[in-house]
Formats: C-alpha cells, sequence, structure tokens
C-alpha cells in the first residue's frame, strides 16, 4: 500500500514539472537564429535571441552597423518539457542542448539577467573559456554571478559562460564591481589588474 502511494507521488512529480516551464538552449542551423525567432513567434513559443551591436567595414570601404547573435547557432526557448517536440519541429532547429537525448534546463537567473542586462552594458561575444581567475559581480543586473577575469585593451573585463552550450560573453565592468571568488589566490591579480 505505501508503494503505490510513493508511485502515485512520483507519478503526480513528474506530471507537475512536465507543466513547469524552463528555459533551454535550442541549437540552429548556422545563421538562421533570426529566422528561427520569427517561427517560434509565429507558433506562440516564448523565446530569447540576445543580439549584440557590431560595427563592420566591407571591402568597398563603407561602414555598416549589425545585429548579429550573442551566442551563434543558440536561440533560448521557455518551455514545459512536453513542448520540446514543438521546438524541434521548427524549422532550422536541429536540436535541445542536454546530455544525450534528455534537454538540460538552464537556469532562470542566468537566462533573466542577460534580459535585463543586455540592453544596460556593453556585451559582446568571447572564446569559451575553461581555466582562468574567478570573478563575482557585485553591482548591477549581473550581480552575483561568477565568472573569468581578464583584460582587454585598457579596461577589465569578466567573462561570463554557459557550459552547456559552451559559449562565453564579455562584460565590460570597473574593478569595484567584482571581488575575487577565491581571495587566497585572487587579490594580487585583482589589485594588479585594476592599477595597471
Amino acid at each position: 500500500m505505501q508503494i503505490k502511494s510513493l508511485d502515485s507521488r512520483l507519478v503526480h512529480l513528474e506530471h507537475a514539472q512536465d507543466f513547469d516551464s524552463r528555459w533551454y538552449a535550442a541549437y540552429t542551423t548556422p545563421r538562421h537564429e533570426k529566422r528561427v525567432a520569427e517561427h517560434f513567434d509565429a507558433r506562440r513559443i516564448e523565446r530569447f535571441l540576445p543580439l549584440y551591436h557590431v560595427q563592420r567595414r566591407w571591402k568597398d570601404g563603407s561602414k555598416v552597423s549589425l545585429e548579429l547573435p550573442l551566442f551563434p547557432n543558440y536561440i533560448f526557448v521557455r518551455i514545459a518539457r512536453r513542448d520540446r517536440v514543438r521546438v524541434l519541429e521548427v524549422p532550422g532547429v536541429l536540436s535541445i542542448a542536454g546530455s544525450g537525448r534528455e534537454p538540460t534546463p538552464l537556469p532562470d537567473d542566468e537566462i533573466e539577467a542577460l534580459r535585463r542586462g543586455v540592453a544596460l552594458r556593453k556585451i559582446e561575444p568571447h572564446c569559451y573559456l575553461v581555466v582562468g581567475e574567478k570573478a563575482c559581480i557585485t553591482t548591477g543586473p549581473f550581480a552575483g554571478m561568477q565568472g573569468v577575469l581578464i583584460r582587454k585593451k585598457n579596461s577589465l573585463r569578466v567573462v561570463l559562460t554557459l557550459p552547456l552550450i559552451m559559449r562565453s560573453v564579455a562584460l565590460e565592468l570597473d574593478s569595484h564591481d567584482v571581488v575575487p571568488v577565491d581571495p587566497v589566490r585572487f587579490p594580487v591579480a585583482l589589485s594588479s589588474v585594476a592599477t595597471a
């Protein structure tokens, strides 16, 4: 009798998770992210395609301003697990990031920070990093997020990584906007970067 009630609770929990919407990363055909976003809009699937602005110079010398995907080949969708087939049916969607056949949801706070922060900070794609000194952002829409501290020209940047999709973005910050994650190893590096 007790086993039956445990089984019914597990089934109920699975059904509750099935209806709970979470953020997932949909992997798309190269350079089709904006078109896939249009398909999601037409199908009323909640999506988030973070874009960044870049100036490019063509071979004829003319300059153009482009809006490009912050995470090439990826678009984020908020769906219940049971709706993953609707996402996979969209032309241009190749898969949903995860382990094996199971899609892995992204942390809601990371996606919400990206949504708030894209418009407020200078943000651009960055190569995926595995090693480096860790820093925690203390102010602004990305407060509490941890990343790798780097220098680019005369500015300080923190590289935030989404390991599931192996992509990173670099945020330009002031030295007072970050604190070391490992205070034993990191203070010298942080102070030398901040004063350089």
